[in-house]
C-alpha cells in the first residue's frame, strides 16, 4: 500500500473514530463515514469492503491508542513489576471508560481467532508485565494462567462499570477487585528459607522463558539443555507450581 492510500485510509479512521467516540458504533454507518470524511461510497468500499471491515479497522485503531497510553504510563514508573499491573489494570479501566464505545468494540464484540494484531500486542504486553514479575518471585500461579485471571477480571470489571449510569460508576469497585485479584496471583519474594517451592519454581521458568525467547541465531539460547530435556524441566516446574 503507498503511503498515499496509507494515510487517506488512516484520515477515514479518525473521522469514524469521531462518529463512533459521539454516537456509539450504530452511528457509523458506511454511508455517514463517507460522507464525513468527504469520499464516496464505493471510495470507502474499496478501503475496508464493507461495515465489518470497517469496524474491525476501528477496533485495531483502539487497540492502537491504549497501548501507545499505556507504554508511556509504565515507562515514567519505578521498576517495580508488581506495582505495574496495579497500574497496568487501573490504565485498562479508565481507558474502557473515557472511550466506552470504543471499548466495547475492542472487547465487546470479541470472535474468537479474529483479534487484530495490536490486540494481540496488548496482551502480549499483560504477559510480559506477569512475566517480569514471575522472575522476581513474586508470582504465585504459572504466567499463562495469571495472563488469563487478570484479563478476565479487568474486561469484567470494565464493562460492568460502563453498563452503569455515569453517575452510579463507583471506581471503588474496580479497586477491590483488583486488589483481590493481584493478590491472589502475587505473592512476597520467596523467603530465603526456600519454603515458598511453587514459587521458586515459577521463578525457574519464568527464567528459562526468558532465555529461550532472548537468544539470537548462532549464538544459541544460554540454556546448556537439548530441547527435550528443556521442555522436560518446564514441565516438572509447572508441577511443582501447582
Amino acid at each position: 500500500m503507498s503511503e498515499e492510500r496509507r494515510a487517506a485510509r488512516r484520515q477515514v479512521l479518525q473521522v469514524a473514530a469521531k462518529l463512533l467516540e459521539e454516537g456509539g458504533s450504530e452511528a457509523v454507518s458506511t454511508r455517514a463515514v463517507a460522507a464525513a470524511a468527504g469520499i464516496t461510497a464505493p471510495a470507502l468500499y474499496r478501503m475496508f469492503e464493507d461495515k465489518d471491515g470497517l469496524l474491525g479497522e476501528l477496533a485495531a485503531y483502539g487497540f492502537e491508542m491504549y497501548l501507545e497510553e499505556k507504554r508511556e504510563a509504565l515507562a515514567q514508573t519505578p521498576d517495580d513489576p508488581v506495582a505495574d499491573l496495579y497500574l497496568g489494570w487501573d490504565l485498562h479501566v479508565d481507558f474502557g471508560l473515557r472511550h466506552p464505545a470504543f471499548y466495547m468494540l475492542m472487547y465487546g464484540t470479541v470472535r474468537p481467532g479474529r483479534r487484530p494484531p495490536a490486540a494481540d500486542e496488548a496482551h502480549a504486553l499483560l504477559v510480559r508485565l506477569l512475566g517480569r514479575a514471575a522472575e522476581a518471585g513474586h508470582l504465585r500461579i504459572p504466567v499463562a494462567q495469571a495472563t488469563r485471571v487478570i484479563h478476565a477480571a479487568t474486561t469484567g470489571a470494565t464493562l460492568a462499570l460502563i453498563g452503569e449510569e455515569p453517575s452510579q460508576q463507583d471506581l471503588s469497585t474496580s479497586a477491590r477487585l483488583r486488589d483481590t485479584i493481584i493478590a491472589s496471583v502475587t505473592t512476597d519474594p520467596p523467603a530465603s528459607s526456600g519454603s515458598d517451592l511453587a514459587s521458586r519454581a515459577l521463578t525457574l521458568d519464568a527464567a528459562l522463558e526468558t532465555a529461550l525467547t532472548s537468544g539470537h541465531p548462532g549464538t544459541g539460547t544460554g540454556v546448556p539443555l537439548r530441547a527435550t530435556e528443556t521442555a522436560l524441566l518446564r514441565e516438572w516446574l509447572q508441577q511443582l507450581a501447582g
